[in-house]
């Protein structure tokens, strides 16, 4: 489940189910849709478009030497949207640096999540005392292109997408979900999980999935967690998913939060 394979695919749609998928009044921003399956306590900040008057730290601009201007931009609106979602929880902002995994290295006590796809950057934060770890993705909303979905589903999963009704990309919803799953999987194992490592189950009525961990995360509050629950959404031409681990116990980790696809 490669970090760096968002920009290969994209997206999935769901409209079927417009009631369901869409949101309910027109946005007044991109916030405004991905917020919409983010549970209290979880800040974000999005943007339909790429600021040039954005500036990055030193240290962030050092990470993007050598980039095209185009994923300079993508890159530094990104960013922003980080320090304004952080700035929603209170606290002051500062340079999102990238580790070793290419993860974001957000401020202590801080997790979060960072994704952009073509007509969409956000980021999605909260406060580790509230929330493990934060899974987020957006992707367009195309079909996957040919040999991707072998690489993505396993049997069981192939098979529910070969019956699954018309009108939705399905596949590309798949790839976005796995994608929110190792998102929010990196910080709490710092290890990696490959797309058949997890398998995804959704219900699409109430746009949400199910995902069943066939290596369980280490073990917090007394066990391995193996299932996660997520949820997405389809809006005007881009699929969000995403996964929210509460904190139930007021663990802190000593780990840096959380991937971004870059």
């Amino acid at each position: 489940m490669a970090p760096a394979s968002t920009e290969l695919v994209g997206q999935v749609a769901a409209r079927d189910d417009a009631s369901r998928t869409q949101p309910e009044s027109p946005p007044k921003s991109g916030s405004d849709v991905i917020e919409r399956i983010l549970p209290p306590g979880v800040a974000c900040s999005a943007s339909l478009s790429d600021d040039i008057s954005t500036s990055l730290y030193p240290g962030e601009a050092a990470l993007m030497r050598g980039a095209a201007e185009a994923r300079l931009r993508e890159f530094a609106t990104a960013r922003t949207c980080a320090r304004l979602a952080i700035a929603k929880l209170g606290l002051p902002a500062g340079p999102i640096l990238r580790g070793v995994w290419r993860e974001p290295i957000w401020p202590p006590g801080v997790v979060g999540s960072i994704t952009h796809c073509s007509g969409y950057r956000a980021a999605a934060v909260a406060k580790q005392r509230d929330v493990l770890s934060v899974g987020i993705d957006a992707e367009p909303d195309e079909q996957l292109p040919p040999g991707i979905l072998e690489l993505v589903a396993v049997a069981q999963e192939q098979a529910w997408l070969a019956s699954a009704r018309p009108g939705v990309h399905w596949d590309r919803l798949l790839f976005s979900a796995k994608e929110s799953v190792f998102k929010a999987w990196f910080p709490l194992a710092r290890a990696w999980l490959g797309f058949e490592q997890a398998v995804v189950t959704f219900h699409p009525t109430e746009c949400t999935f199910h995902v069943r961990l066939l290596v369980p995360l280490p073990v917090l509050f007394g066990v391995g967690l193996q299932i996660l629950t997520g949820r997405f959404l389809v809006w005007n031409g881009v699929l969000l998913t995403s996964i929210v681990v509460p904190n139930k116990e007021g663990v802190v980790s000593k780990g840096r939060v959380n991937d971004e696809s870059e």
